[in-house]
């Protein structure tokens, strides 16, 4: 173990180092061997497993090898393995496979040194410095709703667990700022307000209903639409009058987006749509010299091989589109903000136009043919939010849920829910709304998280706010009772991680600590596969073996009582870190 505070990287990638060093002392003819480490399937084979073996036989057999088949080569695996006291024992199962258990001792040792130096420590190492997530990108003059909720809180965990591995994050709001419609949000404030500017407060109050009466009147008025299409052109032009006007309905949309971000404690950057609009001219000419844009009935396009349907880069009456926005954008973050992953996090509906908009990139030579290979750009496509109807989830007047709304719902019936247990009483007014708060904003944010993100899901409040089961509030209480043996024990916890020392002699102990240990490795694969999920069923997991452990192990006034105080403590710590990652606040009691 190394003794200064640094990222050791994952427990797989500790054993992938030294069976890397086996493969070399044992195959040295065999160049570019990885290690293929797992997590055993039965635990009742191992912790571990390595399974070079039968690859390897595949290689070097009918060669004049000496070796008579995958299992002595496994055999060779484990007899050239360094001397580590990581590792209790090695096994030889079936065509081959190397199983492994890890040292208690080592186990415990590794749990306890990441209370003394923090869990930072447990960090993944990735192979990225800079990352750019898109996220949430609301339209101006629309309030968000129940349809933004999946990207900002997808895309808001993503650039957690990417923060948390050492990786800069660029977190951008890539918000519809520019485009036809603010021809006719310009002209209807103009026609609505005359004195629009002689106000110090903006005229306009309830943003959503000017925009669907602007849209009416555009819709119905053939002048009005007329006068609408000639203001896009003098905002775009940069008139002054035109961009004041464009600046302050931009201004209140933005203030409303940003309560809805306040509460669920989501942090971004704006950069809309306008911000790249001066850089298409020169991003459509680089597409241009390689030969890349062609005319097509009047429009200018690209051609994506296996597409019917081309990529416009300019309508037909000249103006830019999303793909020459979005095409631009790209080129802004690899050379300007010089980021090597570029991650848009949008509902699976927009799966194509990324899929054309990433090949013309590739044609283009911006980015690498090899998936692979970086700088690359990924698609984080969601399913839908449903009813219970199974239909697209709706109010009853048929009009899309505010999020707003949504929020308020989850945490006036978690407050309560909590007055029913009497917690009005024992608490102050702030604690009461605090932890409802808590609770209900985290019930909301985990139903969504702990779903394949691909999968429509239905939004069913008495379910996500059940104490039971796989829900935050199962999980928030859980966390909430480890606080509370600790508390009871009356023990000094910061002293005992100094002092104590922790021994996990049984096999329930031993389970729990392997299970925090595998933590890091666990946020690693949530990041490559940008699944959030994955942290999902591990914090689930997490609880289900501390209530193990719980039942069947004595904590306070045992004679083990500092160990597994210790391991309380670190399986509460691996806990809020799981809880920071998915944006929800820890509740200490309940």
């Amino acid at each position: 173990m190394e003794t200064d505070k640094e990222s050791i990287g994952s427990l797989k990638q500790q054993l992938a180092k030294l069976f890397e060093e086996s493969l070399r002392a044992a195959f040295p003819d065999i160049s570019d061997v990885p290690p293929l480490v797992a997590i055993c399937n039965d635990p009742k084979n191992g912790d571990y497993q390595c399974n070079n073996a039968m690859s390897l036989w595949n290689k070097i057999k009918g060669k004049g090898t000496q070796f008579k088949g995958p299992q002595p080569v496994g055999k060779a695996i484990v007899e050239n393995l360094p001397g580590s006291d990581m590792i209790e024992n090695c096994s030889i199962a079936g065509p081959g496979f190397i199983n492994i258990v890890l040292a208690r001792q080592w186990i415990a040792k590794s749990v306890q040194k990441m209370l003394i130096d923090g869990i930072e420590t447990w960090a993944p190492k990735l192979p990225v410095k800079r990352t750019v997530v898109d996220f949430s990108s609301p339209n101006i003059a629309k309030e968000m709703h129940v349809g933004h909720l999946r990207s900002t809180i997808i895309g808001d965990t993503l650039a957690r667990m990417l923060e948390f591995s050492n990786v800069e994050v660029l977190r951008r709001n890539h918000v519809g700022d520019w485009g036809t419609q603010f021809g006719m949000l310009i002209e209807f404030l103009f026609e609505k307000f005359p004195n629009w500017e002689a106000g110090s407060t903006p005229a306009i109050g309830d943003l959503e209903a000017f925009y669907k009466a602007s849209k009416q009147r555009f819709d119905s008025d053939p002048d009005f639409k007329e006068r609408a299409q000639k203001a896009v052109v003098s905002l775009q032009g940069g008139e002054e009058k035109y961009r004041k006007a464009w600046a302050q309905i931009c201004e209140i949309s933005r203030k409303e987006f940003q309560k809805v971000y306040e509460r669920l404690g989501v942090h971004l950057e704006e950069k809309g749509e306008s911000f790249y609009n001066p850089y298409i001219p020169k991003a459509l000419e680089l597409l241009n010299e390689k030969g890349l844009i062609e005319e097509s009935e009047g429009a200018r396009v690209i051609f994506i091989e296996g597409k019917k349907i081309p990529l416009i880069v300019v309508k037909r009456d000249g103006g830019f589109n999303y793909a020459s926005t979005d095409l631009t954008a790209l080129w802004y973050r690899l050379n300007e903000e010089k980021a090597d992953w570029m991650i848009y996090v949008t509902d699976v509906g927009q799966r194509e136009h990324f899929e054309m908009f990433f090949s013309a990139a590739k044609r283009a030579g911006w980015l690498p043919s090899n998936e692979n290979d970086y700088p690359k750009a990924s698609h984080v496509g969601f399913g839908l939010v449903l009813g219970e109807d199974g239909k697209r989830f709706r109010t009853r007047s048929t009009e899309v849920v505010k999020l707003v709304d949504l929020l308020d719902e989850a945490k006036s019936r978690c407050k309560l829910a909590l007055e029913e247990r009497g917690k009005a009483k024992e608490w102050t007014a702030e604690e009461l709304d605090q932890t409802a708060e808590a609770v209900g904003y985290g019930a909301v944010k985990y139903a969504d998280l702990k779903n394949n993100r691909l999968t429509n899901y239905t939004f069913n409040f008495d379910q996500m706010l059940s104490d039971k089961g796989n829900t935050a509030v199962y999980l928030l209480y859980a966390h909430a009772r480890i606080c509370s043996i600790i508390r009871k024990s009356g023990r000094d916890i910061e002293e005992l991680k100094k002092s104590g020392a922790m021994d996990l002699a049984h096999q329930d102990e031993r389970m729990l600590g392997l299970h925090l240990l595998q933590f890091p490795e666990i946020v690693e694969e949530a990041c490559t596969n940008l699944l959030p999920n994955l942290l999902c069923e591990y914090l689930y997991k997490l609880s289900e073996d501390f209530t193990k452990f719980y039942t069947n192990c004595q904590v306070v006034g045992s004679a083990e009582e500092t160990s597994r105080l210790l391991l309380c403590e670190a399986t509460a710590v691996v806990m809020r870190k799981c809880f920071h990652l998915l944006g929800i606040t820890p509740v200490y009691k309940i």
